[in-house]
């Protein structure tokens, strides 16, 4: 009786992280407060300069980052539990990239894995 009790309580810690870093390198022309959306879903926010991180639950997942009307592409990954996924995200660090993001919000954000 106590093997299913401890069993139950390890499998509610079952969990992946997810960690994104806002990049420090450079320039970056859009600094505020990015929001990380996990499957559509606001997970949280991450400020420039700064690292934040989220358990999330194994399996497949759709990740994008937006900051007002700016977006990142969408990055989907697959994770198992226990497992780390790192990402790096930033705002446009040239001029052309920035004012290509006035017409497409998409290229705003960039996301990328490490």
């Amino acid at each position: 009786m106590s093997n299913d009790a401890i069993e139950v309580g390890m499998a509610d810690e079952m969990t992946a992280t997810l960690k994104i870093r806002r990049e420090r390198l450079g320039i970056q022309l859009r600094r505020g407060t990015f929001h990380a959306f996990l499957d559509n879903n606001e997970l949280g926010s991450i400020e420039w300069q700064h690292e934040a991180q989220w358990p999330i639950e194994p399996g497949q997942h759709t990740l994008q980052m937006k900051a007002g009307r700016y977006i990142s592409q969408r990055r989907t990954f697959q994770t198992v539990d226990g497992a780390i996924v790192n990402l790096d995200c930033n705002g446009a660090r040239i001029w052309p990239l920035y004012l290509a993001s006035i017409l497409k919000p998409d290229l705003a954000i960039s996301l990328g894995f490490k």
